[in-house]
């Protein structure tokens, strides 16, 4: 199919919007390039989260990321989930939408996780046709992120990095690129970063995810990194970070905290750090 493409991100740096940071964020209108919410937050018909993302949205562009589509489950899509979906985005319009590789529901039980699916032709089709009817009753193009994962599949037969590369020339989606996603993945699973990351359609990134973690070992004692959402942004993964911007050039970009949230002013500090970098990566290009 073909998709459309909703508005554009601006080339600059956004901030996860938290109900802790509202009112810091309508009092001052802080230098941010634009907000993004979770859509399973907002699929409702009114109240008062809605009533401040208007306000919000009159002064900054808007991304909005799913985590409840079960895009990588067995099971066909719910409809019901879809449609509040819809109408969510009919509603913002937003620069961007955005779902993850993975699945969170089965035969009608939702698990809140998101949870990693194998990588072989059977699932590579599967989530190809949803992704189809995600972006054919959404209207627009969607983008896939990349997931952290901390278990493999014995039966996968295609690399991550192939697996998503096909979902996107069958699709027509892009990428949201999850450094700290990747990071965890290729440290958990003992892979090349570098070459996983430039593995990956780069050319299809639409945006890019930065977050913290926390790190543990596993049963046999090895490092086991876990996408906690709870912590500053690591200096390993700034360095990653850096690493596709030189290869891709500025990109809107996200700091994520969902978990622990500091005053405001911390995550503006960690997108004017990531503005930076994106600024010096343009000037030496």
């Amino acid at each position: 199919m073909t998709a459309t493409t909703l508005s554009r991100l601006p080339l600059s740096v956004g901030v996860g919007l938290k109900p802790e940071h509202v009112q810091t964020i309508l009092d001052t209108q802080p230098d941010i390039g634009f907000f993004e919410i979770h859509a399973e937050n907002y699929m409702v018909a009114g109240g008062p989260f809605h009533h401040h993302l208007e306000q919000i949205c009159a002064h900054y562009p808007l991304s909005i990321h799913g985590v409840g589509l079960s895009i990588g489950g067995e099971d066909s899509l719910d409809d019901a989930h879809l449609e509040r979906l819809s109408t969510l985005i009919e509603r913002y319009q937003p620069a961007v939408f955005s779902e993850h590789l993975a699945w969170s529901s089965h035969q009608g039980t939702f698990l809140n996780d998101l949870l990693p699916a194998p990588y072989h032709q059977k699932t590579l089709s599967r989530v190809c046709d949803h992704i189809d009817r995600v972006q054919e009753k959404l209207g627009c193009r969607m983008l896939l992120e990349n997931p952290a994962t901390y278990v493999a599949f014995s039966d996968s037969t295609l690399a991550e990095e192939d697996f998503i590369g096909d979902i996107i020339k069958r699709t027509g989606c892009g990428l949201l690129l999850d450094v700290n996603n990747a990071y965890i993945s290729c440290v958990n699973h003992g892979h090349d970063i570098a070459s996983y990351l430039q593995a990956l359609p780069l050319h299809a990134v639409g945006e890019i995810h930065l977050a913290g973690h926390a790190a543990d070992v596993d049963s046999i004692g090895a490092t086991l990194l876990i996408d906690s959402h709870d912590a500053p942004i690591s200096q390993d993964v700034w360095h990653w970070y850096r690493f596709v911007i030189e290869r891709i050039g500025p990109t809107p970009t996200l700091i994520e905290r969902d978990n622990n949230i500091p005053p405001f002013s911390v995550l503006a500090a960690e997108a004017k750090h990531a503005q930076s970098m994106m600024m010096q990566t343009r000037e030496k290009a």
